[in-house]
């Protein structure tokens, strides 16, 4: 995630962050150029004076206020998605503190506090990579025979839980904590749960294809025949026109692709990362002291 200052009005203007849609379509919009300029030839060459393109740029700018209400609900629907995905991190941040203030305030021996100090930051780096198509290793600390344990699984995270519940559970029968203190851990570690599925949920469910489909078809027709509508009126320059709109219609779209999934490494993900590593060091700062 770009951490940036919304003051800084002429560096957002006139700078190009490699996150700029500019940067990722300028392909795309000197192809969509030379097209559009290719059909504003065409029309100039072979029906200069049609009086039926006089009348079309009504029924596209209908077309294009149909188009900026599907850009709307589209871009909506995938800020919905990347501020789902905050608020889950931000309530997985909350339940590791509380998890672990209750936890170092009732457990004495010194190997459940290691335990519980790397576990819990576990699950959420094993949650961080398991939205991201596979854990890694090399960022959990584990030893030898959890790691046998956690590999044999196929939902890392789970297995991660699992050993949690194990070593309660053991705390309880040996008295360590009551029954009452149990069902109070057991509600944090179900949120653990209850957020990673939420996470699941939205990185598992994009945005139907057809729907997808349509809105970038829609863009294209509408974008390269634009010409037709402004070349009675513009000439040349109608192509010029086209194509700035094309910039502005598709860099909406390409936006809500990139947060719509809003756990990977594109700028504008969440900061995970960052996130995992708070939570790794206030849980061994909570143990410790």
């Amino acid at each position: 995630m770009i951490s940036y200052n919304p003051k800084t009005w002429l560096h957002m203007i006139f700078g190009l962050h490699k996150s700029d849609t500019l940067r990722m379509l300028w392909k795309e919009i000197i192809y969509i150029g030379c097209f559009t300029l290719f059909i504003t030839f065409l029309v100039l060459r072979f029906a200069p004076d049609s009086k039926f393109l006089e009348k079309l740029i009504s029924v596209y700018s209908l077309v294009g206020f149909v188009i900026s209400l599907l850009l709307i609900f589209r871009t909506n629907t995938a800020y919905d998605r990347w501020w789902e995905g905050r608020k889950k991190w931000g309530e997985l941040v909350n339940d590791t503190r509380n998890l672990s203030i209750k936890l170092a305030s009732t457990i004495n021996s010194q190997e459940d506090r290691d335990f519980f100090v790397r576990m819990i930051p576990n699950f959420v780096f094993a949650a961080k990579e398991h939205l991201r198509r596979g854990v890694k290793f090399d960022e959990l600390e584990l030893l030898e025979k959890e790691i046998e344990f956690i590999s044999s699984k196929s939902h890392k995270p789970l297995a991660i839980t699992q050993l949690i519940y194990k070593r309660l559970l053991e705390l309880k029968m040996k008295g360590i904590i009551s029954e009452q203190e149990f069902i109070i851990l057991d509600k944090n570690c179900n949120k653990f749960m209850d957020s990673l599925g939420a996470c699941e949920r939205i990185k598992n469910t994009p945005i139907p294809f057809s729907y997808s489909l349509f809105i970038k078809k829609f863009i294209f027709i509408y974008v390269t025949t634009l010409p037709l509508a402004f070349v009675t009126i513009f000439g040349y320059f109608s192509a010029l026109i086209a194509t700035f709109i094309f910039y502005v219609l598709v860099s909406i779209e390409v936006l809500a692709e990139e947060i719509e999934d809003p756990f990977g490494k594109d700028d504008n993900d969440l900061p995970v990362d960052m996130l995992c590593d708070k939570i790794r060091s206030t849980t061994k700062e909570v143990f410790l002291n």
